[in-house]
């Protein structure tokens, strides 16, 4: 297990004073980054050996979205292997009070960078991701699937310098940006599945694509639609695929700014 501590920074938040999804998930990135580094098998131990950990699938649970100066604490935990290649991880984001906002389980591959194929995990690896008990989050399939028809295109984004990470390709955090291009401001996303079909590189366009929903909430505001949705190339093949889960803002989350007391511990 692995945990650091932070604070909800203004770069950090929507229009409301909340933590942005994509936000949520550089934190968890960033948790299993800080554990790789400060074991002595992070980035500079992977460009060595022309290695990556390329992530497959991500299954995120929110509860609640920090606000604004809000003090968090992230936690990661490796909960197995399957084969030689594949990393399992558990991730979880918690108050300092110790509230849980969300939790998220996610796969992996260790990819040579060359040929990009998988490689088995060096053992210097599998010391540092001592595996512990995984989170009582209910996992699905890693296949993320979506109709072959009715995808109705909200946005066509190039992707820039700027959603390049150190393997030169768009990191998975940014996918999820792009995604939220489809959500409208008075919605909140609750839930997430997505699945990393392909790489996307700089100069290409992608195509965010929603396709029709289902309701799968009655509860008034806690009411909550999934969506489907991809995001695809001009080929028309997926970079990613995947299916959100969103319902309407409630009071205190459409306007943090001024409810950050009722938020915010003080």
């Amino acid at each position: 297990m692995y945990t650091f501590d932070g604070r909800i920074r203004y770069s950090e938040v929507d229009s409301s004073g909340l933590l942005r999804p994509e936000a949520l998930i550089n934190y968890f990135q960033d948790c299993s980054t800080f554990q790789s580094e400060d074991g002595g098998v992070g980035i500079g131990f992977m460009e060595d050996r022309h290695v990556a950990w390329i992530v497959n699938y991500w299954q995120i649970a929110v509860y609640r979205y920090p606000a604004l100066g809000e003090r968090i604490r992230t936690t990661t935990q490796p909960c197995g292997w399957k084969g030689a290649f594949i990393g399992l991880r558990n991730f979880w984001m918690e108050t300092a009070e110790g509230e849980r906002l969300a939790e998220a389980y996610s796969v992996w591959s260790l990819m040579d960078l060359a040929r990009m194929l998988p490689v088995r995990a060096p053992e210097e690896m599998k010391t540092v991701y001592t595996i512990g008990p995984g989170l009582d989050l209910p996992t699905r399939s890693r296949k993320v699937s979506v109709p072959e028809e009715g995808a109705a295109e909200k946005a066509v984004l190039t992707v820039g310098e700027e959603h390049l990470d150190s393997n030169h390709h768009v990191n998975n955090g940014q996918y999820v940006r792009f995604l939220m291009s489809m959500v409208p401001e008075e919605e909140i996303v609750t839930g997430l599945r997505i699945e990393y079909r392909r790489q996307a590189l700089l100069g290409d366009r992608v195509h965010v694509c929603e396709y029709p929903e289902e309701a799968v909430g009655t509860a008034g505001a806690d009411e909550a639609r999934m969506v489907p949705a991809a995001l695809l190339g001009d080929d028309g093949q997926p970079y990613v695929t995947a299916e959100l889960t969103i319902r309407e803002r409630q009071k205190t989350e459409r306007d943090a700014w001024i409810r950050r007391s009722e938020i915010v511990p003080q």
